[in-house]
């Protein structure tokens, strides 16, 4: 079994003068959860090499058992140091897609192309996507072959916008993930703020926030299995 983590490179936080990235939390915990099961996980970057952390996932308040785990982790921070380009991977290599979020995401997986044909070719071949938090993200541009946005008419969740005015990025952030879901005609739903929650259709699950990091590798790995 092979999974393809697709990580974001961007590391502005907008004009705030202030870094982002991936969250770890998101990365970790999914990336645990799969590997401890025997799952080959790959991963890649637009940039490639070290794809930024988004230091507020780093603060106290933030660590669970997953990043604690990841910080005492030599084998893996060096994997992470070296992820593969999104030019360089092909669909046919893996058996499904995951992406952690972290605010980056919005500002280049939304656009970039290579990631858009990535997502477009799993779902063309039935394969699983799963998109956590922010990284619903990269969807906001990837459509079907009949020119349809690939959420449209499908269940989906992702960062809420009650949950990003909590974190007061409402006017920093290029779009609102909740809004741009629902404009691309997705039936989107959600939980309280910060609680776990995620969404499947089809190969498509989708979390919520953070906390819904480890759900969504559940899913994604359950689709597989089956």
């Amino acid at each position: 079994m092979k999974i393809l983590f697709v990580l974001t490179s961007h590391d502005k936080l907008g004009d705030t003068g202030e870094k982002t990235g991936f969250w770890i939390e998101e990365f970790a915990a999914p990336y645990y959860y799969l590997a401890d099961k025997g799952v080959e996980i790959t991963l890649a970057s637009p940039k490639g090499g070290q794809p930024p952390i988004d230091p507020s996932s780093d603060k106290p308040e933030n660590q669970t058992e997953a990043t604690k785990r990841f910080h005492n982790d030599k084998d893996l921070k060096e994997k992470l140091s070296k992820t593969f380009k999104l030019s360089d991977v092909k669909e046919k290599d893996f058996d499904a897609i995951f992406y952690p979020g972290g605010h980056g995401p919005l500002w280049d997986l939304s656009n970039d192309q290579d990631s858009i044909h990535l997502i477009q070719s799993f779902y063309e071949n039935n394969k699983p996507t799963g998109l956590v938090c922010h990284a619903p993200a990269a969807l906001k541009n990837v459509k079907t072959t009949d020119g349809a946005y690939l959420v449209k008419g499908k269940k989906v969740t992702g960062f809420t916008n009650s949950e990003e005015e909590a974190v007061e990025l409402t006017n920093v952030v290029p779009f609102l993930v909740e809004d741009m879901l629902k404009e691309n005609g997705g039936v989107y739903s959600k939980a309280n703020d910060w609680q776990s929650y995620s969404v499947q259709d089809g190969n498509l699950i989708t979390g919520q926030n953070p906390a819904s990091s480890e759900e969504v590798a559940e899913k994604l790995f359950n689709l597989l299995k089956n």
